[in-house]
């Protein structure tokens, strides 16, 4: 009888041989310059590459390599908006984005920066930039190959230098500037104590103006921030070769705030197979092709398979031969913006300890296509660069980050753990790990699980980082805390780990009391994941696929709670308790109810308790409600509801719904069974350059599709409430059976390919979509069996 563990594999082998008939794979056969060995790329029908080569050395060599050869055109416009070469390539309205981002580089000890990945870093980058270099040169020998993207505007790939990966720190997703930013606003035109309704801390925290901060700060002043860490657009109507730059409205903080991560272990007692699983699924902005790539290396001293950035060698979130590891992001804060005083009589010096420091000045020029190059200024204080001046009020703004600091470019730190074989050695892997903050759970071959986070952790002596601090010399950073403050476990009694981003410190833990940060993300998602796999005795593959895929909203849940008492005079507002009273809180694509509730949760309900609770100049001073804080009050009602609270929150619900209920009608008529939360509820996949190339949009772009999910579920689906479009979510997602490597299984939103021409650009949108998964193959039988490309690689000069 076919073993249990290998039926899902089988089937769907089976299911895509019948798909793609029995045809043994095309072959082709490419000469490289600056490849070592005779090395093998083996493309499945997934669209996974599966690297075979003879030495470590160039298994990141042709990892490079055929990244270029997938996603060439994502590739070189990461490189160009981090390091600031847009211009160059689509015009002068990319100057000031250039300019932010070549800001933000990495411009310290090269030497330091190296030697934190790691004693194998430099060569194994430096192995992965030659890659690319290599396919860029094969390109110049075979230009029908050159990428659609760059044959439609007229311009070429640049080549890069291993030092590239590391200066780029723009995608780092360190924080919490912008939320500094918010609380001082919410200073200035109100007071804290309206800040504690815009976002809750944790723990609880209450923290005061820094002593000579004058919390009204220019409504500019992240601007530059902004476009250094935003992407790159092209705007419709634009002719390719004069294109002009579309910079999208800067997320909301309530938008930045909504991103986040699930992953979760499970110990080989609790799991079905009798070995540990891991699940992994961090939610991101869409892009098409995706934030993430797939890649399997197998050399001598190597066999990794999982999912990173395409910009850097390795993977971050995967297996080895013996380990699994999968991340999500742990809310240190990273980041903090200082404030100076200028000299009157020389903007480019700012009062410290008692005297004028002159700010560094770095002259750069940047290239412009079809036009001079432009000559610009960037000023670096102390602490970082400088992101604004205010020269009426003789005021400059710079921020320091963890960015500045050797070690923290995205992701690479995961070089040093691409070995480990224990939890030790993973955790000894971790504590040079600079950026992002991550959770990593982890699982190996001999049942132990574990979790530990790791990240860059500023020591602030005089400050708690939640409000912008003077400059002066009075808040300064005392070093960073060491890695083993940090909180970890192992193997617990209850079998299982998971993480959703939410505050997740233990009780007693001392990083409580060392302010690594105070805001964390609602702890919905983890409150629901850890309730399903508690009540099972036994966790399957299916299980944490589907727990995956969840769409129950506990804060759903509570919220319809609140309704069940409740009784109303008008037809509509009966007709919405009617609608939502008997639902279970799944936020389901076809739901009426949850189109209901997700519109009033939205727009509705928490606008109506600012409305209640503030003053109309305070509640202007920030978008919606805390998720956190508004439950807490409306399920316990207190004084700001006025004399009778119980009265007037039961009110201030229904008041609510109504119009919730009147919003839905006009959106989708009178009918409730006719509503559909997938109605409103869209995704679509944009690329970069659709909208300036008009009729071409259909073939770039991906979707739209029908979503389900919230915020707040597991399948986190986070949305602009303008247009309910969705903005965050998962893209890349993989479980991994510690047991049986090629019963693991993953999906990649939407294709694994960059090419809008390739069959695997979109393929993988309607496993996505419904939940289901492709296998991660791993033995070299179960790749062999699935393999629909080779590509044969042969050096230039063979030694």
């Amino acid at each position: 009888m076919l073993h249990t563990t290998h039926r899902w594999v089988v089937c769907l082998l089976l299911s895509s041989l019948s798909l793609h008939g029995n045809a043994a794979p095309s072959q082709s056969s490419m000469t490289v310059a600056g490849l070592e060995q005779p090395a093998q790329i083996r493309v499945d029908r997934w669209g996974v590459a599966h690297i075979y080569a003879r030495t470590d050395n160039d298994a990141f060599f042709v990892q490079g390599f055929n990244v270029a050869r997938d996603r060439l055109f994502q590739l070189d416009l990461l490189r160009r908006k981090g390091l600031g070469h847009l211009a160059d390539a689509f015009g002068p309205a990319y100057v000031e984005q250039d300019r932010a981002s070549r800001l933000f580089l990495y411009r310290g000890d090269m030497h330091a920066e190296w030697a934190s990945y790691g004693p194998d870093a430099q060569r194994d980058v430096s192995r992965f930039v030659a890659g690319i270099n290599a396919y860029i040169a094969w390109l110049e020998a075979h230009p029908q190959a050159l990428p659609y993207e760059f044959r439609t505007f007229g311009y070429r790939p640049q080549t890069w230098s291993p030092e590239d990966v590391l200066r780029i720190r723009t995608t780092g997703l360190s924080r919490n500037v912008k939320s500094e930013v918010a609380r001082a606003k919410v200073a200035c035109k109100a007071a804290l104590r309206v800040d504690a309704i815009r976002l809750k801390l944790q723990p609880a925290w209450t923290t005061k103006v820094p002593e000579g901060l004058d919390p009204c700060v220019p409504d500019g002043v992240l601007k530059v921030y902004e476009l250094a860490t935003q992407s790159p657009r092209l705007s419709p109507d634009t002719h390719p070769r004069s294109a002009i730059a579309d910079i999208a409205a800067l997320r909301p903080e309530e938008e930045a705030a909504a991103e986040g991560s699930n992953n979760w272990v499970i110990a080989p007692h609790k799991s079905a197979t009798g070995h540990a699983v891991l699940a992994d699924d961090p939610h991101r902005a869409y892009t098409v092709p995706s934030l993430r790539y797939f890649v399997h290396l197998n050399s001598p001293g190597l066999d990794i398979i999982g999912a990173g950035e395409p910009t850097a060698p390795g993977i971050a979130i995967g297996h080895n031969r013996t380990s699994a590891f999968g991340l999500t992001i742990f809310n240190i804060d990273q980041e903090d913006l200082y404030v100076y005083r200028l000299n009157p009589a020389d903007h480019t010096s700012y009062w410290y300890q008692g005297h004028w420091e002159p700010m560094r000045t770095q002259h750069e020029s940047i290239a412009v296509r079809d036009a001079a190059s432009v000559p610009v200024e960037l000023q670096f204080t102390r602490h970082g660069p400088v992101i604004y001046v205010d020269a009426d009020k003789h005021m400059a703004y710079a921020i320091r980050s963890v960015w500045s600091q050797p070690g923290s470019a995205p992701y690479l730190g995961s070089l040093r753990y691409l070995r480990s074989a224990s939890f030790e050695q993973f955790k000894d892997a971790l504590a040079h790990w600079g950026a992002p903050s991550v959770n990593q759970v982890y699982a190996d071959v001999h049942g132990t699980i574990g979790w530990a986070t790791a990240g860059m952790t500023p020591r602030r002596e005089r400050s708690d980082g939640l409000l912008p601090v003077p400059g002066d010399g009075r808040y300064e950073w005392n070093g960073f805390w060491n890695s083993d403050v940090l909180p970890s476990s192992k193997n617990p009694a209850s079998g299982f780990i998971t993480t959703s981003n939410e505050m997740n410190l233990p009780a007693g833990d001392p990083s409580l009391a060392r302010k690594i940060g105070f805001e964390w993300a609602n702890d919905a998602r983890h409150a629901r994941i850890t309730q399903v796999l508690a009540r099972l005795p036994k966790v399957t593959l299916q299980d944490s696929q589907q727990l995956q895929n969840d769409q129950v909203s506990l804060l759903a849940q509570r919220l319809v709670a609140l309704l069940q008492p409740l009784h109303a005079q008008d037809p509509a507002t009966n007709a919405a308790l009617a609608l939502l009273r008997p639902w279970n809180g799944e936020v389901g694509a076809t739901s009426a109810a949850a189109a209901l509730e997700e519109v009033w949760f939205s727009s509705y309900l928490g606008a109506a308790y600012k409305a209640l609770v503030l003053r109309p100049a305070e509640a202007a001073t920030f978008g919606m409600p805390d998720a956190a804080v508004l439950m807490d009050a409306l399920e316990h009602p207190g004084a700001a509801f006025g004399p009778t609270p119980t009265a007037r929150r039961d009110q201030l619900l229904l008041e609510s719904l109504r119009s919730a209920y009147q919003s839905l009608v006009d959106r989708q008529g009178p009918d409730p069974a006719q509503w559909q939360w997938g109605k409103l509820h869209t995704n679509t996949v944009t690329h970069a350059m659709s909208a300036a190339l008009g009729s071409e949009r259909a073939r770039l772009d991906v979707g739209p599709f029908a979503k389900g999910g919230s915020p707040y579920t597991p399948n986190q689906s986070s949305y602009d409430p303008k247009d309910f479009r969705q903005t965050i979510g998962p893209s890349a997602r993989l479980i991994i059976d510690l047991g049986d490597w090629d019963n693991s299984r993953a999906v990649n939103y939407p294709g694994q390919s960059g090419d809008p021409a390739s069959p695997h650009y979109r393929d993988l949108a309607p496993l996505w979509l419904h939940g289901k998964y492709f296998p991660l193959l791993y033995t070299r039988a179960a790749v062999d069996a699935a393999t629909e490309q080779v590509f044969d690689l042969v050096p230039a000069t063979p030694r």
